[in-house]
């Protein structure tokens, strides 16, 4: 979290978008001070396919993550890693997902 250095509020992340790029920014909702937060991407890059919400990706290690003794749909393995996310509104129950010791399944369960 990041606070604005002239009036001390709290800076939000604000998407500008031109042409092909998608700008991120930090920007101050009270003064209007705003920095930039890293190169531009492209929309393909800042926006996920409609169909798809990556919820951790291959590149995480998961080994610190606990374990629960659940059967993989893919390959009836009886041990798996496990997250929560709230994946849907504020009021709505969290998401429960899990990704196989052995095969690397990932599938949810809904609260």
């Amino acid at each position: 979290m990041k606070f604005c250095p002239k009036c001390g509020t709290r800076l939000r992340v604000k998407q500008v978008k031109n042409d092909d790029n998608v700008l991120l920014t930090l920007q101050c909702d009270k003064c209007g001070f705003n920095t930039p937060v890293e190169a531009p991407l492209t929309k393909s890059e800042a926006e996920p396919a409609e169909d798809q919400i990556k919820v951790l990706g291959d590149e995480v290690d998961v080994k610190p993550l606990p374990t629960t003794q659940v059967e993989c749909p893919k390959c009836r393995n009886k041990e798996a890693f496990w997250w929560m996310l709230q994946t849907r509104g504020g009021d709505e129950p969290t998401t429960q997902f899990y990704r196989c010791t052995k095969c690397s399944h990932t599938w949810r369960e809904y609260s």
